[in-house]
């Protein structure tokens, strides 16, 4: 019986591409293939790749070329990429990157199994199926911790920003049948997960392709009513799309987290209407204020500076805005010019180095924020998820309702070592802010 071959897997990017990545581990998992945790164990590696701005693409190319070392100088045979990247430049990656053996553009992850066995004999193999039909969901190998998982929606998006390459690279939107997430919900509760993290490229659009009007807040409370699952977060959401009935949801189901990823981009008329942003600056201001009428409420938002045709005024009225707004998280970004997206030809691009500028002084204005939020909490009592312990501060790490996973900051807390399990939940009292992380002490 001829030995396994070993498949090692790097994914990169959001977690609706990692999800992808978990039904490709799963469909090589079936086929018999051995997955390994380190590359250079491996007979054939998976860079599943992201490429929506150009420092993603540059990760990704730059990942491609580490592991292609290892076909020179280890046993690796093969390099298989996926995901953005490989949807976006296709066979071109082949010219750029010839130490790639296999590419799948987003729409042919179900040929997994083909590209791995051709890899490894050294052949050449590519295929690029219709994205608006590949089959959405499907059985997954789930690579976050066990106490939390994602549960993705919806695929692609239509809502056609102008300095967007998703709809392209990501075809048109298509939400998953209700049942079928509840389902799903009902699976990784079973596993153990207790903490269920709702995404997709707009997850307020969910349903409207489907059911003909929006149903996130019916889909939350349908997961809600089949499952015990303790923290259910939803991320991605637009401000145009914030119905009366999410805002119902947020307030009544104590399960929902009162926490929501709502980018906003901008807030001057003028740079919202180029970036086909949909409603405009008082759609905006109205989703917030509509927001925070929810007790404990946190938002967190992003922005781009330096969008063509941004004006000194412009930048000086979103940093008036986010003043004045406080939000709990926000991260700043120095406008990427993608190719064949509308905005890439727009006049008025504005220089490299005064993008970055705009994007600091924004940043360094949330920090101040930040802090200034973070020490109102001094004294309170969070309930935190525990994540595991910090060798260096001497102390457990967690999060509370208002950080989601990988992109905020943490709790840090004392406790003797090996008494807390990670996923467990406990009560942190709050002693000290640092930075964008606060620290406590256990509350029995």
């Amino acid at each position: 019986m001829s030995q396994a071959l070993k498949v090692g897997f790097v994914s990169l990017g959001c977690p609706k591409n990692q999800l992808d990545a978990e039904v490709m581990l799963h469909e090589l998992y079936d086929a018999g293939f051995e997955i390994v945790s380190e590359d250079i164990d491996a007979d054939v590696v998976i860079v599943n790749t992201c490429a929506f701005i150009e420092s993603a693409k540059q990760e990704s190319i730059d990942n491609i070329i580490d592991i292609g070392w290892l076909k020179k100088n280890r046993q690796l045979r093969g390099i298989v990429v996926t995901g953005c990247l490989a949807e976006r430049y296709r066979d071109a990656i082949f010219d750029e990157l010839p130490e790639v053996d296999a590419v799948l553009g987003v729409g042919s992850i179900h040929d997994i199994v083909k590209a791995v066995k051709s890899a490894a004999k050294g052949k050449r193999y590519s295929s690029y199926l219709d994205k608006d039909c590949v089959r959405l969901g499907g059985e997954r190998i789930i690579t976050t911790p066990e106490y939390y998982a994602y549960l993705k929606i919806a695929e692609g998006c239509d809502n056609r920003c102008t300095y967007c390459a998703i709809p392209n690279i990501r075809g048109r939107f298509r939400s998953r049948p209700m049942d079928e997430l509840v389902d799903e919900a009902k699976v990784l509760e079973g596993l153990g997960v207790k903490e269920l993290v709702i995404v997709a490229q707009d997850t307020t659009k969910y349903g409207v392709d489907l059911y003909g009007e929006y149903k996130l807040a019916e889909l939350i409370h349908k997961i809600s009513e089949a499952t015990t699952i303790p923290w259910l977060r939803v991320l991605y959401c637009y401000p145009d799309k914030i119905t009366d009935e999410l805002i119902a949801e947020f307030r009544n189901n104590p399960r929902l987290v009162k926490y929501i990823d709502l980018p906003i981009q901008h807030i001057s008329e003028n740079i919202l209407r180029r970036m086909n942003r949909h409603g405009g600056s008082d759609v905006v201001r109205s989703a917030i204020a509509r927001l925070r009428e929810v007790p404990d409420m946190v938002i967190r938002t992003t922005v781009i500076c330096g969008f063509p045709g941004e004006t000194e005024a412009d930048f000086e009225e979103l940093c008036e805005f986010i003043k004045e707004t406080k939000f709990d998280r926000l991260g700043a970004f120095a406008y990427s010019r993608e190719e064949d997206t509308p905005a890439y030809d727009f006049d008025g691009q504005v220089d490299e180095q005064i993008k970055q500028d705009r994007a600091d002084i924004v940043m360094a204005e949330q920090s101040r924020i930040s802090e200034e939020l973070n020490r109102k909490k001094i004294g309170e009592v969070l309930e935190v998820i525990s994540e595991g312990w910090d060798e260096v501060s001497g102390a457990y790490f967690g999060r509370s309702y208002a950080d989601a996973p990988e992109i905020d900051g943490k709790v840090y807390f004392r406790a003797k070592k090996n008494t807390i399990s990670d996923g467990e939940f406990v009560r942190v009292r709050i002693t000290e802010a640092v930075d964008y992380d606060l620290v406590g002490e256990i509350v029995k």
